[in-house]
């Protein structure tokens, strides 16, 4: 299981890396590469995002590299192959990050029954809450899959009790308001934010939006167990090339 390969990581670690990359950009066979180097580079998990035409929960980095690669035809069942070579390829867990019309358009239970053909573990679908996603969990839980749950700021105390009832694996735990892509301020307040998460669950908690260096890397010990890292790894494809994205992740260590 997915929450037990954490903790165990998590006793040779102070910190795990996650990162995220849209599929089918710049092309598939430089998400290939992108992938080879954060895991020769030591990344621990990673989420493939399926591209969708309006990813709300996304920032315009990401925005953009999700238009790109529909505009090349990338499809889902383009990415279940992929996702197959991929988790052939590399010894870490892999999730899916989509939207639910992805889900719902290619049938939820085809979609799962995918996932778990693939050896995909789990997915993060931040714009389905547990109490309209009854089918969805049934599916993931009949392919022994894992869905990921958010927390953000503005969740409050009960509400992340409740959602973390359906979480498995771990949280998700949003730095901040708002989209991916833009500064955080990793301070004191997000201390006291992550506290709060962790009173609501005993599953590991993973802090994304705004994880750019090590400094936020080194920040997040001791306070979460995951950092994600995805905008940045974009930003810097898209300034750099993937040649970039190895050296950039040994860095965040």
């Amino acid at each position: 299981m997915l929450e037990a390969y954490l903790k165990n990581r998590l006793k040779e670690k102070e910190i795990l890396l996650m990162t995220h990359i849209v599929l089918g950009y710049p092309t598939f066979d430089d998400s290939f590469n992108i992938i080879e180097s954060m895991v020769n580079a030591g990344v621990d998990l990673m989420e493939l995002q399926i591209p969708f035409s309006e990813p709300i929960a996304d920032g315009p980095v990401i925005l953009h590299a999700n238009q790109k690669s529909l505009s090349r035809e990338t499809t889902v069942q383009k990415c279940m192959d992929f996702a197959q070579k991929v988790t052939g390829a590399f010894d870490i867990p892999f999730l899916f990050m989509s939207y639910y019309n992805i889900l719902f358009k290619y049938g939820v239970g085809r979609f799962t029954e995918a996932m778990a053909q693939s050896d995909i573990k789990g997915a993060i679908v931040p714009d389905l809450p547990p109490e309209e996603g009854r089918d969805y969990l049934d599916a993931m839980e009949k392919h022994n899959l894992v869905p990921i749950f958010i927390f953000s700021p503005t969740t409050p105390d009960d509400r992340m009790k409740y959602l973390a009832s359906f979480g498995k694996g771990f949280i998700y735990c949003v730095a901040r308001k708002g989209v991916t892509g833009v500064n955080t301020d990793f301070s004191n307040q997000l201390k006291k934010y992550l506290a709060r998460c962790r009173k609501a669950t005993d599953l590991p908690l993973a802090l994304g939006f705004g994880v750019k260096e090590k400094k936020d890397v080194d920040f997040l010990k001791g306070e979460a167990d995951i950092a994600v890292v995805g905008s940045q790894t974009i930003r810097l494809v898209d300034e750099e090339g993937v040649g970039a994205v190895g050296e950039f992740i040994k860095s965040l260590r």
